[in-house]
């Protein structure tokens, strides 16, 4: 008993500090470190400190290439609705799945959720790389529907060197799962990658349809805001409540469920 509160005591703190680092590296809002720290509750309900490692790992590189080459960002930033620093809706977006798959495996254990477990994080981390390395690439970007040409920073926007850095980031918490977990398997990596850059093209396609965009009726840009130049925006693609947010979450339940379902047949 007093191991296991040891233990437990050993989680909590090792969750507070990851989100006080989130904080001070300003990775995280103040609401953002707080949704933090209950994501990594539920997650250590599930999967215990290896859960946090692989959630950690998401977060620290992540969190690197959001701050990589920012100046080269800034002007893309404005394109968007929020900032860099994630606010506790963001971390949600990308760890409310994760959380989920944590609490169910504590009262409904089974291995299948370990496979959704690590497939939403490499979801998760296969998008974020996709965004932060791919608006770096020297070639502009192309939608993904109707192929032409478009602004870097476009939601539902590709480019070679997105693609290779979604195919990274899925294939790092891939092949760290299987250092953590016994039950993975060099046939579970390869379908864990799959799966976390099928989630992460789930994304760019909801963004290149559903997700709103709006045109600035002072400037003209095509931005995520419902405010721009200080005037309202006009909505001209998607529906109005589906911002980017919606997408991420949308896309790492949908990937994280697809490979639960695949792990009854492969192991």
């Amino acid at each position: 008993m007093t191991a296991l509160l040891e233990n437990d005591i050993v989680l909590i703190v090792g969750i507070v500090v990851l989100a006080w680092i989130g904080f001070t590296w300003k990775a995280l809002t103040f609401s953002g470190a707080i949704g933090t720290f209950l994501v990594g509750i539920f997650i250590a309900m599930g999967f215990q400190g290896y859960g946090l490692l692989l959630i950690g790992l998401f977060f620290v590189t992540s969190s690197y290439w959001s701050k990589y080459n920012r100046k080269k960002k800034e002007n893309m930033e404005d394109m968007h609705e929020k900032g860099s620093r994630r606010d506790m809706v963001q971390v949600l977006a990308n760890g409310g799945v994760p959380a989920l798959i944590g609490m169910m495996a504590y009262f409904f254990p089974a291995e299948y959720w370990t496979y959704g477990f690590v497939v939403s994080i490499a979801v998760a981390n296969s998008d974020t790389w996709a965004s932060e390395i791919g608006t770096l690439s020297r070639k502009q970007p192309f939608s993904i529907l109707r192929l032409e040409k478009v602004e870097p920073g476009t939601s539902g926007a590709i480019s070679s060197l997105g693609t290779l850095a979604a195919i990274a980031g899925a294939s790092l918490i891939a092949i760290a799962s299987y250092f953590l977990w016994d039950g993975i398997t060099t046939m579970a990596i390869f379908w864990i990658i799959i799966f976390g850059v099928v989630g992460c093209f789930i994304d760019t396609i909801l963004g290149a349809t559903v997700q709103s965009a709006y045109r600035c009726k002072e400037c003209g840009k095509l931005v995520e805001k419902k405010i721009h130049c200080l005037q309202p925006t006009i909505l001209v693609k998607g529906v109005s409540f589906v911002n980017n947010d919606v997408v991420n979450i949308s896309s790492i339940l949908l990937a994280s469920i697809l490979m639960m379902f695949l792990s009854f047949f492969v192991r």
